[in-house]
């Protein structure tokens, strides 16, 4: 990637958009008004256009799905992860290019990158305003449409566990950088329209307060964040080694952060609903966190009730 210094700009305040893959070893930046010749475009509280576009999945089967939890499971019991994002690639049919799936998502984070994928993403990552760093960690997802969906999910003892184990890592992944971490919203709902369905996901609100010359160290900030919690585990470094092991295939940009500096504050968002283009075709990521408790089929719906386009 032809990219620019995060440091240098943020420092000299240019506004610029910037890019990382999952682990965070593939940084990168552009200067706000290069945007249109690298073929980079995205958008925050976006809105797109009325459409009923949708896709055929070709989703991986229950039972090779089962195995990678009960192994993920395993690993939960020998005591090496609390909890592990678990995700796989699904292969879709959509006849839509990347570019028309980018103008049509619906979606409050939208990013095309060239012609190798697009994000439409309803999960914040960190923002940074007047010196004070704040991230919004999403974690449970239940079906709108279910009885009394709201109550289910937000007395659900496994969803209870797994975003108290989500928000504890933050909590600590901001102390890193910042001090004074507070928890200042526990488990608010976001209403998300998911292709056919309308789902209900958890969202809590962390902050923490930055030394002012924080801009000559966001990239360090950036690299001591990422992966982003909610979409890789506790602790840490042991889950990411796990999940390279289990899922079997390359993230790359997927479950990265992507967002963009205005010249005073930053703004990011993890990069989730993600379709990419590869030489087979369209695929599409999406999977969801996995604790001691969780049930197969139940995660097995969810990864596959995620693959839509809003």
């Amino acid at each position: 990637m032809a990219t620019a210094s995060l440091n240098t700009l943020c420092t000299q305040s240019v506004p610029f958009f910037f890019l990382s893959d999952f682990e965070g070893k593939d940084l990168a930046c552009y200067p706000l008004d290069t945007l249109a010749d690298e073929d980079i475009e995205f958008a925050f509280h976006a809105t797109g256009t009325p459409h009923d576009t949708q896709v055929e999945k070709q989703p991986i089967g229950f039972e090779p799905y089962k195995e990678k939890l009960l192994r993920v499971q395993e690993y939960i019991r020998n005591g090496d992860t609390y909890l592990l994002n678990l995700t796989q690639p699904t292969p879709i049919e959509c006849s839509d290019s990347l570019h028309t799936i980018y103008a049509k998502a619906n979606a409050p984070f939208k990013l095309r990158f060239k012609d190798q994928f697009v994000c439409f993403s309803p999960e914040k990552f960190i923002e940074i305003i007047d010196d004070r760093i704040y991230t919004y960690p999403m974690k449970g997802t239940i079906d709108a449409s279910l009885p009394h969906a709201e109550e289910t999910i937000l007395s659900d003892e496994k969803e209870m566990a797994e975003h108290l184990m989500v928000v504890d890592l933050l909590r600590n992944d901001l102390g890193i950088v910042a001090t004074n971490i507070q928890v200042e919203k526990f488990r608010y709902i976001d209403r998300i329209k998911a292709g056919t369905k309308k789902l209900l996901q958890v969202s809590s609100k962390i902050s923490g307060k930055l030394e002012s010359t924080w801009p000559s160290r966001i990239e360090e900030i950036l690299h001591a964040l990422l992966p982003a919690g909610s979409i890789s585990g506790t602790p840490k470094k042991r889950t990411v080694e796990i999940i390279k092991e289990v899922e079997g295939y390359q993230r790359g940009f997927f479950t990265g952060v992507f967002g963009y500096f205005d010249g005073k504050d930053l703004y990011s968002a993890v990069s989730i609903r993600f379709i990419e283009n590869t030489p087979s075709g369209h695929v599409y990521k999406s999977g969801g966190g996995i604790t001691i408790d969780s049930d197969a089929q139940k995660e097995y719906e969810e990864l596959i009730d995620k693959i839509y386009i809003p």
